[in-house]
């Protein structure tokens, strides 16, 4: 799915917190890529997520979707994760099958779908576990695991690797770039892991202060002159 923003400004108590506009006036997000967005603390990157995935309005400007504006039935083909994930308190088991059940999944297939995604993300040994006492990294990958078991077109996270060891990291980034390149799924990502933005992404935004500076290829982003974007890399490199 294409997502197209134009003109985004968004407003909290009389202050702009996002306001896209000169040369990256319009962001164009395409479909079937992996897209990066990143920049310091505060910069805007999700308010403009969460915009993007209709969780909040803008304050004026558009987002297309497929150059439709959103509706029910797009919005139900998209899901958003966060490091900080809400779970029910319920097993590792009926959270990931949540999504399944809400969509009427045959019994057999929704049983052989979380079973394998337990089993892609090394939880079936807590399946039985109640959701609400995971470790940081187990709750991340629960969450992760129940945002992809409807096959979703568009995937927003923010931040999903945050605070989590390396064989987790590697064991998520593995799942996304395998949906990504089989089924075409197009993943928008906020990372502060500059490295973690190089290995997967295809496409990088650069956010500073509620402005877009970059938006191109990651290969670019690093022959930028600005001084923000420079600065940046220089403190986050890899």
């Amino acid at each position: 799915m294409n997502i197209k923003t134009s003109h985004i400004v968004k407003t909290y108590k009389q202050k702009k917190v996002l306001h896209l506009d000169g040369q990256y006036g319009e962001l164009f997000f395409e479909s079937g890529q992996i897209h990066g967005i990143i920049g310091p603390n505060g910069s805007g990157k999700t308010t403009l997520m969460k915009i993007m995935a209709g969780l909040i309005a803008p304050s004026s400007g558009t987002v297309r979707y497929n150059d439709h504006p959103l509706c029910q039935d797009i919005f139900s083909q998209m899901t958003y994760s966060t490091h900080t994930p809400t779970l029910f308190s319920r097993s590792v088991y009926e959270n990931i099958a949540y999504p399944l059940k809400i969509r009427n999944y045959e019994k057999d297939r929704l049983n052989q779908t979380v079973s394998q995604l337990l089993e892609e993300f090394d939880i079936s040994e807590i399946k039985n576990q109640n959701a609400r006492r995971l470790s940081g990294g187990e709750s991340q990958k629960t969450a992760l695991a129940r945002a992809l078991s409807f096959s979703p077109q568009v995937l927003f996270l923010d931040e999903p690797t945050a605070n989590i060891d390396p064989k987790s990291i590697q064991l998520i980034e593995t799942a996304l770039k395998k949906r990504n390149q089989d089924q075409g799924l197009t993943i928008i990502i906020i990372t502060h892991n500059l490295s973690q933005a190089f290995r997967i992404c295809t496409h990088l935004t650069f956010l500073d202060q509620g402005s877009c500076l970059f938006s191109d290829t990651p290969e670019k982003i690093m022959t930028s002159t600005h001084p923000t974007i420079d600065e940046f890399i220089s403190f986050n490199r890899f």
